[in-house]
C-alpha cells in the first residue's frame, strides 16, 4: 500500500517518440507500411503452410507457428505505438501494461522455443535421417510447439504475479513506447531486487539455453555435412538449414544489440530505439528470408499464383 501523502498508480503514462514529434507523420506512415508487411508476410505463410500440401512437414509447421508468434508480438506494440506517435503520448491502465508485459513477454519466449525446436529438426533431418520420421512425427511436433507455449506462460506469469504485487506509488512516466519490463519495474517504490534477478534467471533460460542448444546442434550438424562425400551433397545438406541460420542470425543478433550494450544514461534512453529491431524487424524480416532462400515457398507461392490465375 502506498504512503498517506502518496497516490496509487492506476494509469502509466508512455511518453513515445516525443523528440521526434515533429516527424510523426512520417513515422506513422513509415511504422504502418511495416506493420502492414508484417502482417500480410506472415499471414501468407501461416496460410501456404495451412493450405499447400508440400508445406505440411515439421519444418514448416514450426515456421507458422513462428509467425504467428511474430504477429501476435508486433500486434501487442505496434497499434498502440501508432497511436502514440500521432498524440505525443499515450495512456494505459495499470492493468493494461500489465496484460501487455505478459503478453510481450510470453510471445518473445515462444519465438526462442520455436527458433531452437527448428533446429532440433534440422539436426534429425541430417544427422538421423533414417529416423527422422519417427523421431519429428506430428504429435512431437504438436507437442513441442505446445510446450513452448506453455513453458514461457509459466515463467514469464510468475515473474508478473510479482510486479502486480509491487507498489507504484506518485510516479507514472515512462519514457517508451509500450511497458517494457526494466521502466515499468523502475517505477515501483518496492524492492524490486529479488524480482529483478528472477527475471535475469528466466532471461538466461529463455534466452541463452535455446541458443546453447541451437550452437550444439549446428555443430552436430556441421561434423556430419563434413563427412559427406560429395561436394554437391554437402551444398544440399548446408541449404536446407541456410534459412533456419539466417533466422537465427536475425533474431539472437538483435537480442545481443538490446541486451548485451552496457548500461548508463544514454544507452538506457537508446534502449527504446532498439527495442524496435524486436518489435518489427525481427517478425518483418521472417517471412523475407524464407520467401527469398526457400526453395519450397517459392513453388508454393507461385503454385497458388497459378491457381488464383486459373480460377479467374
Amino acid at each position: 500500500m502506498c504512503e498517506a501523502n502518496q497516490t496509487q498508480v492506476t494509469q502509466i503514462y508512455l511518453l513515445g517518440f516525443q523528440e521526434l514529434y515533429k516527424f510523426k507523420i512520417l513515422l506513422f506512415i513509415v511504422f504502418l507500411l511495416i506493420y502492414i508487411l508484417i502482417l500480410g508476410g506472415n499471414a501468407a505463410i501461416i496460410i501456404l503452410v495451412t493450405i499447400v500440401d508440400q508445406l505440411k512437414i515439421p519444418m514448416f509447421f514450426f515456421l507458422k507457428h513462428l509467425a504467428a508468434a511474430d504477429v501476435l508480438l508486433t500486434t501487442t506494440i505496434v497499434p498502440m505505438m501508432l497511436g502514440i506517435i500521432l498524440i505525443k503520448e499515450g495512456t494505459m491502465p495499470f492493468l493494461g501494461c500489465i496484460i501487455q508485459l505478459l503478453c510481450l513477454g510470453v510471445f518473445g519466449s515462444v519465438q526462442c522455443l520455436v527458433i531452437a525446436a527448428m533446429s532440433y529438426d534440422r539436426y534429425l533431418a541430417i544427422c538421423v535421417p533414417l529416423r527422422y520420421a519417427s523421431l519429428m512425427n506430428p504429435n512431437v511436433c504438436f507437442q513441442l510447439v505446445f510446450g513452448s507455449y506453455v513453458l514461457g506462460a509459466l515463467l514469464r506469469a510468475s515473474e508478473i504475479i510479482v510486479v502486480f504485487h509491487l507498489r507504484f506509488c506518485h510516479h507514472n512516466y515512462i519514457d517508451h513506447f509500450f511497458c517494457d519490463f526494466g521502466p515499468l519495474v523502475g517505477l515501483s517504490t518496492s524492492d524490486t531486487s529479488v524480482l529483478m534477478i528472477q527475471d535475469f534467471i528466466t532471461s538466461i533460460f529463455m534466452m541463452s539455453f535455446p541458443l546453447a542448444f541451437i550452437i550444439i546442434s549446428y555443430i552436430c550438424i556441421s561434423f556430419t555435412i563434413l563427412n559427406i562425400s560429395s561436394a554437391l551433397g554437402r551444398k544440399k545438406a548446408f541449404s536446407t538449414c541456410s534459412s533456419h541460420l539466417a533466422t537465427v542470425c536475425t533474431y539472437y543478433g538483435t537480442l545481443m544489440t538490446i541486451y548485451m550494450v552496457p548500461t548508463d544514461y544514454s544507452t538506457v534512453n537508446m534502449n527504446k530505439y532498439r527495442s524496435l529491431l524486436v518489435i518489427v524487424v525481427t517478425p518483418l524480416m521472417n517471412p523475407i528470408i524464407y520467401s527469398l532462400r526457400n526453395q519450397e515457398i517459392k513453388r508454393a507461392v507461385l503454385k497458388c499464383t497459378s491457381l488464383i490465375r486459373t480460377n479467374r
